[in-house]
């Protein structure tokens, strides 16, 4: 079976299941995880903050670092089609009384500041408090440009604002920019990193901040239902991710230009390829069929009038070849 219809559907390879049958293992709830501590010690290491939290998802990662960062009847500015504001079930919002303040995000994927400057809220009893700014990077595969991430940080250190990253895709974003994770972290308060999607791992999310910032994290994780016990079987498989599979990303980055430009030549409306993930636009009367007709023949999309594909460590370029010589004969068949 190929699927592109997201990076999170890799599965663990035989190497990083070795890895999480060998895991040392204690009670993480206490402290005791040697494996989980390993992999908390490695992502503050490379993010270059303090300390490092796992957490079970990337939902519950995003969730805490609100919680820590806002009070009830306190607000956080976020993009409208922002992960941790449309896809997160409301969480800030019904557990946290959290309220968000959406604004659009540009062509590029950032906030513009100005715009957020408008929407912080004025010290005033009607108003909820702004505490916040979060941003995603990659945001729809999108890499977030590094001067503009060091202007956020200024801009939130001039109005007195937390800056959070989601980076449930931020290898993918300092592979396409060539640089370490540190030098996109030290941009932010929190960072949130996914290790199930490109990175491989089946399952877990780390949380990135100061000590302080994270001992409060470590409280709303235990309150929110994620503290684990002997959870260095799956922490293995994160540090497994970090250190075999982030330069590979750019090989997922490769393979979906190289996919967006023979489906281009094949006749496909694609309207644009960043980073692991290729956009293209399908007449209304092939949504349907192409999905089926590619169903058939084991391969998995998630079609619609905007068509995402994503490339990940379990499609390779053969599987991308067997993909086009399908969609071609699709287009033989319905034109």
């Amino acid at each position: 079976m190929i699927d592109l219809r997201s990076d999170t559907v890799t599965r663990p390879t035989p190497a990083m299941l070795s890895a999480m049958m060998a895991a040392d293992t204690g009670d993480d709830v206490y402290g005791d995880d040697p494996t989980v501590n390993a992999l908390e010690a490695e992502a503050a290491r490379r993010s270059g903050k303090q300390a490092a939290l796992f957490l079970p998802t990337g939902t519950q990662a995003n969730l805490v670092a609100l919680l820590c960062h806002c009070n009830r009847g306190e607000e956080y500015i976020v993009g409208q089609l922002a992960h941790n504001y449309k896809y997160e079930a409301g969480g800030a919002a019904v557990l946290g009384g959290i309220q968000p303040q959406p604004i659009l995000n540009a062509p590029d994927g950032t906030l513009p500041l100005d715009s957020v400057a408008q929407f912080i809220k004025p010290d005033d009893i009607h108003f909820a408090i702004t505490r916040l700014l979060s941003l995603e990077n990659t945001y729809n595969g999108k890499v977030l440009p590094l001067n503009y991430l060091e202007q956020a940080w200024d801009f939130t250190r001039q109005h007195g604002l937390a800056l959070h990253i989601d980076g449930a895709r931020i290898f993918n974003a300092t592979v396409a920019l060539g640089v370490p994770l540190e030098a996109l972290a030290r941009y932010c308060d929190s960072l949130s990193i996914c290790l199930s999607k490109g990175l491989g791992a089946p399952v877990g999310s780390l949380l990135c901040g100061s000590q302080t910032f994270i001992q409060r994290a470590r409280r709303w994780r235990k309150m929110t239902g994620g503290g684990m016990r002997q959870a260095g079987i799956l922490a293995a498989a994160g540090l497994y991710a970090l250190e075999h599979n982030v330069t590979r990303l750019q090989q997922d980055h490769d393979n979906a230009a190289w996919l967006a430009e023979k489906l281009r030549e094949v006749g496909v409306d694609v309207s644009r390829q960043d980073t692991n993930m290729v956009f293209l636009k399908l007449p209304q009367t092939q949504v349907e069929p192409l999905k089926a007709w590619l169903k058939q023949r084991d391969i998995l999309v998630s079609t619609g009038a905007v068509t995402r594909l994503v490339t990940h460590l379990d499609a390779d370029r053969a599987a991308l070849e067997n993909v086009l010589a399908a969609w071609r004969e699709f287009l033989d068949v319905h034109g």
